[in-house]
C-alpha cells in the first residue's frame, strides 16, 4: 500500500510526526506501522529511558499524556505507543488538548484497531491537520490475491492463482495470517519459486484436490463422482472444512454464475472486472453456465438458503454428511 510505504518512508527519513492514529477493521497495516516505529525511532540504547508501550485497557487519557509530555533522556525523542486503544473509546476525545498542542520532541501512536475515530469530531480533524491518520481498510476477497502477488514479488517469489486462491478461501482476509503463511514458504523454498498448490499442500497442510475451490470447479463441470468425494471429505474433516463456509462461497459462486448470464459483454476482461475475479478463472464460469442456464442458477441459489437454514439447526436435524449429498443432488440433477 502506497500510503504505508510513505508513512515508513517519511519515519526513515527522520520526518516523524508527533502523533500517528491507526485505526481501521485491517490490522495488519497497523501493526506493521506501529511495529516499524517501535524498533526504529530509537536505537536500543535509548528505548529503556525513553521508550514506553500502554495498552488501553490498562491506562487512561491522563497516563497516556502524562508521558506524551515526557523530556527525552539522552535521546532526541521519546516514543509512546498504546496498543488495543480501542478499549479507550469513550475517552479517546479527551487526547484532543495535548493534541491541539503536542511534545514535538515525543512520536505518539495509537493503536485503534478494529474501529475508527467519527471524522466528524475534533480529535480525528486535529491529528489529520497536523500529524498522520492512517485508516487501514479491510481488502475484499477478490483483492487478496493481488496482495499477495505483490508481497511475494518483493521477496522473489511468485504464486499460482490456483495456490493464492486455496490460501484465501482457507485463511480468509486475514491479511495478518495470510502473510505468516507466506513467510514460512519464503523460509522453506528457495527463492525464485514459483510457488504451487502441492507447496501449499505440503507445507500448510490445505489439500490441493479436496478443498472449496476443486469443489465448485467440481459442481460447475458436472462431476458427479468428483464433487461427492469432496463433500465425502469435508464431512471426515469437519473443522477444516466448516459447512457454513462451504454453503457461503457456492452462494457466492452461483451469484456471479447469475451475474456471468446477465452480462451483455462476455469478453474474459470485462468478466473479469465485474465477477471480481482473476482472468485466470474466467473460463471455469464460462464452462458453467453451459452446464447451468439461468433459471437453473436461481433454482440452486434457492437451494442453498435452505441448506444454510438446515446447517443452522433449524427446522431440521441432519448430519453434514446428509446434508451436502442432498445439496449436490439438488444443484447438480
Amino acid at each position: 500500500m502506497n500510503e504505508v510505504n510513505q508513512i515508513v518512508s517519511d519515519i526513515k527519513s527522520g520526518n516523524a510526526k508527533p502523533i500517528y492514529i491507526l485505526m481501521g477493521e485491517e490490522s495488519y497495516y497497523i501493526d506493521r506501522i506501529s511495529d516499524f516505529i517501535e524498533n526504529n525511532v530509537l536505537s536500543e540504547d535509548e528505548k529503556g529511558f525513553n521508550q514506553v508501550v500502554l495498552y488501553g485497557r490498562d491506562t487512561t487519557i491522563e497516563d497516556i499524556v502524562s508521558n506524551a509530555k515526557r523530556y527525552p533522556m539522552m535521546a532526541e525523542k521519546t516514543v509512546v505507543i498504546v496498543k488495543e486503544a480501542q478499549d479507550l473509546s469513550r475517552t479517546i476525545e479527551k487526547l484532543v488538548p495535548y493534541a491541539e498542542n503536542p511534545q514535538n520532541s515525543t512520536v505518539l501512536v495509537i493503536n485503534y484497531k478494529y474501529k475508527t475515530l467519527d471524522k466528524r469530531k475534533k480529535l480525528h480533524k486535529i491529528v489529520a491537520k497536523d500529524g498522520v491518520v492512517f485508516e487501514s481498510k479491510k481488502l475484499y476477497d477478490n483483492q487478496v490475491a493481488d496482495w499477495i502477488r505483490k508481497v511475494l514479488n518483493g521477496k522473489g517469489y511468485q504464486m499460482e492463482p490456483k495456490a493464492s486462491h486455496m490460501l484465501v478461501e482457507f485463511l480468509g482476509t486475514n491479511l495478518s495470517k495470510i502473510s505468516n503463511e507466506l513467510d514460512k514458504l519464503v523460509l522453506i523454498l528457495p527463492s525464485g519459486t514459483i510457488i504451487n498448490p502441492s507447496h501449499i499442500e505440503e507445507n500448510i497442510g490445505i489439500s490441493k484436490d479436496f478443498n472449496n475451490f476443486e469443489l465448485r470447479k467440481a459442481i460447475g463441470n458436472r462431476n458427479v463422482v468428483k464433487a461427492n468425494q469432496i463433500v465425502n471429505y469435508f464431512s471426515n474433516n469437519p473443522k477444516n472444512n466448516p459447512t457454513v463456509m462451504t454453503i457461503s462461497l457456492l452462494n457466492s459462486y452461483f451469484t456471479q454464475l447469475l451475474m456471468y448470464h446477465g452480462l451483455q459483454d462476455k469478453s474474459k476482461a470485462n468478466v473479469a472486472k465485474n465477477l471480481g475475479v482473476s482472468p485466470y478463472f474466467v473460463d471455469d464460469y464460462v464452462s458453467a453456465s453451459r452446464n447451468y442456464p439461468m433459471r437453473k442458477v436461481s433454482q440452486v441459489i434457492g437451494y442453498l438458503r435452505e441448506a444454510d437454514v438446515k446447517s443452522k439447526g433449524v427446522g431440521a436435524s441432519i448430519s453434514q454428511s446428509d446434508l451436502f449429498k442432498e445439496l449436490l443432488f439438488k444443484i447438480m440433477h
